[in-house]
């Protein structure tokens, strides 16, 4: 359904936006957020004829190539290492653990996410943050689902094995991704 009305794209924008915003957040200098949210969205005004039905996805995949091509940004693994950490706080714990236990299992997860490839970083996020399916993260990443499908599992097998690695004492941090 091509985008041919300035309504019409305020609608999109106004549904996509702090998705969008998020996505961006969770992978680029606090700084560089608002020029690539901008940019991105210039983006699908310039190409808004041509957008998809599920425009998501799309946008997804021009913030990430904004986000790549831009050299003013820090490297986005290292806003993700910080969202990792957030995530293994609520990752299935229950108030009753051992809070020694619990900094163990963050350290040992968040030295485990910083040794995987930002590749690796990318395919993971995509699923556990962004909640995307495969098909929409194939998208995203610009490859098949089935090339999708790989690239995850074997970036769920190597965290596995650096958690391994690295004594990880919590299970149920492994089964987060």
């Amino acid at each position: 359904m091509p985008i041919d009305t300035e309504a019409q794209f305020t609608d999109v924008y106004r549904a996509h936006y702090e998705d969008v915003l998020r996505f961006v957040r969770r992978r680029a200098h606090p700084m560089n957020v608002d020029d690539i949210v901008g940019e991105t969205f210039l983006a699908a005004w310039r190409r808004r004829r041509e957008l998809p039905d599920d425009p998501r996805p799309w946008l997804f995949g021009t913030a990430r190539k904004v986000m790549l091509n831009d050299s003013r940004g820090m490297r986005r693994h290292t806003a993700l290492a910080v969202r990792v950490q957030q995530a293994a706080e609520t990752g299935g714990h229950t108030s009753t653990a051992d809070p020694a236990t619990l900094v163990d299992g963050r350290m040992d997860l968040a030295a485990a996410w910083q040794a995987l490839t930002p590749a690796d970083q990318e395919v993971l996020a995509l699923q556990v943050w962004e909640q995307l399916s495969a098909k929409d993260a194939a998208k995203v990443l610009g490859c098949t689902r089935a090339a999708y499908a790989m690239r995850l599992t074997r970036a769920k097998r190597r965290l596995a094995a650096s958690l391994g690695t690295a004594g990880a004492t919590t299970p149920a941090l492994a089964t987060t991704f």
